[in-house]
């Protein structure tokens, strides 16, 4: 006779098999119909840029539509909430960047935990943040804005893509290091802010490098530096923050995550599908124009990026005081 525990022990492993096996029908049959690509920010920034390029060519190689959905607002946690409180399926997925992880330590109340409610499923790219003024603006290096800015306190006007975003923080890092003052003014997004400096309404912004770099190929800004490490191939003319401020360090990093507990093997597929699409010459020239690095892996390795940059804004947040309720 056969026991109660052996009789469910028999239907757990039974039916685990099941689930194994409708994951893998539901990854062969994925995606089929559009898919939602949500984008915390308006468009013409860094992330819709970066949503756009990999979502056409997600489209033409799965046969729907990743359909890019900007939803802007409260420093990209409007959108990442929505991908957050979706249905765990692979139909709504979410541009990560920089600002999922420096929230987690810059707002006091927010309604999700990044780490737990997010899946990640494949880094894109790094990219550095420029520094950049408008071509009118009388400083022409990081050395001479530091003096002009210590010279003519409140005259300073920073611009960001918005609170918590890798744009805001990387000039706190500035203001910390430095000790020059400057007021920060958040837009709902990149482009918008851009459209203020190209004006002169606001006078800095270290802005991601894919949106600001054509106007600085045109001349339109003058780029006084690149916040990562080393310089950038794209403008390899241009110094970094860290030759004048010994030091400083910071960039940007854009992929895709899910909601928690979409089935592990449509995360494969997107991942395995992502790594394609960033081997293709096109899109690695294309990146790189955009002053880019590829950053491929999978989905642990992206994992890894964001724990490592959640823990690090939080001690540049807590350094530079920064807080948002």
């Amino acid at each position: 006779m056969i026991s109660r525990r052996t009789v469910l022990g028999l239907f757990a492993a039974g039916t685990s098999g099941l689930a194994l096996s409708t994951n893998r029908a539901v990854a062969l049959d994925y995606p089929n119909h559009p898919v939602r690509f949500i984008v915390g920010y308006p468009a013409g920034g860094a992330t819709d840029i970066f949503a756009r390029l990999t979502g056409q060519r997600l489209s033409e190689r799965l046969g729907q539509q990743f359909i890019v959905e900007n939803k802007p607002g409260a420093g990209n946690n409007i959108g990442t909430a929505q991908v957050v409180n979706a249905e765990p399926d692979g139909y709504t997925v979410l541009l990560v960047n920089p600002a999922n992880a420096i929230n987690a330590s810059l707002y006091t109340k927010l309604s999700f935990d990044f780490i737990r409610d997010i899946a990640p499923v494949a880094g894109f790219a790094r990219v550095p943040n420029v520094m950049v003024v408008p071509k009118d603006f009388p400083v022409k290096s990081v050395a001479e804005f530091i003096a002009y800015a210590k010279a003519n306190p409140g005259k300073v006007n920073m611009a960001s893509s918005g609170n918590g975003t890798s744009i805001h923080l990387s000039g706190e890092l500035f203001k910390a290091m430095t000790g020059v003052e400057m007021l920060h003014v958040p837009y709902r997004g990149s482009a918008p802010a851009v459209t203020d400096l190209l004006s002169g309404r606001v006078q800095v912004m270290f802005d991601n490098l894919p949106s600001s770099i054509s106007h600085i190929k045109a001349g339109t800004l003058r780029a006084l530096a690149v916040t990562t490490a080393t310089r950038s191939a794209e403008l390899p003319d241009v110094p970094t923050v860290a030759e004048t401020v010994p030091g400083y360090e910071a960039s940007a990093w854009f992929g895709m995550g899910a909601p928690k507990k979409t089935p592990a093997d449509v995360i494969a597929k997107l991942n395995g599908e992502i790594n394609a699409i960033l081997a293709e010459p096109y899109i690695k020239t294309r990146i790189g124009e955009l002053g880019g690095v590829i950053m491929a892996g999978t989905p642990e390795d992206f994992g890894k990026v964001i724990v490592a940059e959640t823990e690090k804004w939080a001690k540049v947040v807590k350094f530079a005081g920064a807080h948002v309720d």
